[in-house]
């Protein structure tokens, strides 16, 4: 029988948590190459609006702090047993509540912000458009902020990880890759 002790001192370990992460975070670093990518085939596009320049930095930024929050309080419920993947638990709506009303106001102001900055740099963009793409790629975001959150939490708990050592970096770089995938398929709709 194995000591309890033991297994949360052997979880705790640094050669544990060594040989979980370096795996996990060379593979999120060659996915972080598709943004790289996407980003140069609109490189045109981000030089001749100065708005969506500015808007690319603080979208994925934005989303993957919005995901590490959404990660850490999920986890917490997960250790205190109060964590239900259940769409009547009450702490997981006020989460996703959270994400929506965080997404909606933070993102509305950067909308705002990056086309005062745009102009400011000779862009010619209409504050409509800007707060448009804003909004709507910020809050596609936070949807999948929210399952993205979940899903790894789920995961790692099921297959054995410390969901502490790998939700925040999975989901945060999903957002980043995935930011600027929605970021650029809305603005070729709205643009």
């Amino acid at each position: 029988m194995t000591d309890p002790e033991s297994t949360a001192v052997d979880e705790w370990s640094v050669r544990r948590i060594v040989r979980t992460m370096i795996p996990l975070l060379a593979a999120l670093s060659v996915l972080q190459l598709v943004s790289g990518t996407v980003l140069e085939t609109y490189e045109a596009v981000l030089l001749r609006y100065p708005a969506l320049l500015v808007l690319v930095p603080v979208q994925i930024g934005t989303a993957g702090n919005l995901a590490s929050i959404t990660c850490s309080r999920l986890t917490t419920q997960l250790y205190l047993g109060t964590y239900e993947l259940s769409p009547s638990n009450p702490a997981l709506r006020a989460n996703t509540g959270a994400v929506f009303g965080l997404a909606a106001t933070v993102f509305g102001a950067v909308g705002v912000a990056a086309w005062a900055i745009g102009l400011a740099l000779g862009g010619s963009l209409a504050l409509g458009r800007v707060l448009l793409i804003s909004l709507v790629s910020g809050l596609c975001l936070a949807v999948l902020v929210v399952v993205a959150s979940v899903a790894a939490v789920e995961v790692s708990y099921r297959v054995g990880l410390n969901p502490d050592d790998t939700t925040i970096p999975v989901v945060t770089n999903l957002c980043d890759i995935a930011g600027v995938l929605i970021l650029f398929a809305v603005v070729s709709v709205v643009l």
